[in-house]
């Protein structure tokens, strides 16, 4: 069984909402997942993400990029960073915004080139975008990420409204490609 943390941060409740969808995957797909916000990593905390087998990275898109309780995070892991203990762990990324693109790519990028810092092995959706015509929000991938997952959250939605079935289904099956990810790569599959 492989271990997963999904360590996010979310201001509103909407990046938590998606988290807790991906988790649900993931579980669903036989992995040991975790929920990790931000505000609680702690020793334990940081003893989980070294012991994890992937870490999948949850940050909502705020002007452009991840929110600044995330990067405090990200700054934070400098210490395992130095000691190189996430190396050859596979990464994942999500994100969410007000808008369909909110320069959500930006935040992706950002989560990229953190898991490229640590020498992780990431692992994009997997997933081919709805777009047909026929396509609607209830479809998987509708927002189209390929490097990430991507979803999104009207500004005046409550998080018991909003990321849509169709952004938190694209987040449950984006847990599972995850678990099997990390299950594979460390000979479990």
């Amino acid at each position: 069984m492989s271990k997963i943390v999904i360590v996010f941060h979310s201001g509103y409740g909407h990046t938590k909402k998606l988290a807790e969808a991906v988790h649900q995957g993931a579980q669903h797909a036989g992995a040991h997942a975790t929920l990790l916000p931000v505000a609680e990593v702690d020793d334990a905390g940081w003893a989980a993400l070294e012991a994890a087998d992937a870490i999948i990275f949850g940050a909502p898109t705020y002007m452009g990029g991840p929110s600044a309780d995330f990067k405090k995070f990200a700054d934070a892991s400098s210490k395992p960073w130095f000691a190189q203990k996430w190396k050859d762990k596979i990464a994942a990324g999500f994100t969410n915004s007000a808008t369909m693109n909110g320069d959500k790519f930006s935040t992706i990028s950002y989560l990229v080139t953190l898991a490229m810092q640590h020498s992780m092995i990431w692992a994009g959706t997997g997933m081919m975008p709805s777009n047909t015509k026929a396509a609607t929000r209830d479809d998987l991938n509708f927002v189209g990420g390929f490097t990430g997952l991507l979803a999104q959250s009207p500004a005046d939605a409550s998080p018991e409204e909003a990321p849509p079935r169709g952004d938190l289904e694209t987040a449950k099956a984006f847990g599972a490609r995850i678990a099997h990810v990390a299950s594979r790569w460390n000979g479990r599959a």
